[in-house]
């Protein structure tokens, strides 16, 4: 059964901020503020309440030094991912120690008959609840499927990190592309060029 923090969207939210970066192509897609905007448009649960939200004045501006957070945070979210399979105490350290950075508290909501624990951080910075977000999701997949569900694309030409949701906890590539390259290049090299 799954931790009651728990959520889809929070853990896709985790491995979508690492994979910002492509340390093989050399890419990074968090470079700008308006690039950052992008992400916790597409990442809704990512992004923190905001008061001025509420009265309609629509999201907070954000800032160089919100980037600045947010590309610290994703360093320590990508690496629980690498980590998390190889050396499980290594990623829960990160986690823990990205929590207290983020100060973040356990909150236990109630809404329409159903109970669920929820990780905030007392501070509307964004990089606070993005933390808080994604290492509580990554947390919670570690102590309810294992540390092996998280892990590196086994793809020799790519990096890109997941995290491993299905029944039989078997992925090894980030993508169904990236399995099929593997998949391909493995039959030819059986096969030898034609």
């Amino acid at each position: 059964m799954l931790d009651a923090c728990y959520t889809t969207s929070a853990v896709q939210a985790a491995v979508d901020l690492a994979n910002t970066l492509k340390p093989i192509k050399g890419e990074d897609a968090l470079e700008t503020v308006e690039q950052l905007r992008d992400f916790l448009d597409a990442h809704p649960a990512a992004e923190p309440p905001s008061p001025a939200a509420n009265q309609g004045a629509g999201p907070r501006q954000l800032t160089r030094a919100d980037l600045a957070e947010v590309r610290a945070v994703r360093e320590t979210v990508r690496e629980v991912l690498e980590r998390a399979s190889a050396d499980a105490d290594e990623a829960a350290a990160l986690i823990n120690e990205g929590l207290r950075r983020s100060r973040t508290t356990p909150v236990l909501r109630h809404e329409d008959d159903r109970w669920w624990t929820e990780v905030t951080s007392d501070t509307d910075r964004c990089s606070a609840h993005l933390a808080a977000t994604t290492l509580s999701a990554l947390a919670s997949v570690i102590a309810t499927l294992g540390p092996a569900r998280l892990g590196v694309c086994a793809g020799p030409t790519c990096r890109a990190t997941f995290a491993d949701l299905s029944r039989n906890g078997s992925k090894q590539y980030c993508t169904r592309t990236c399995a099929h390259r593997a998949s391909v290049a493995a039959y030819r090299s059986r096969n030898g060029p034609r």
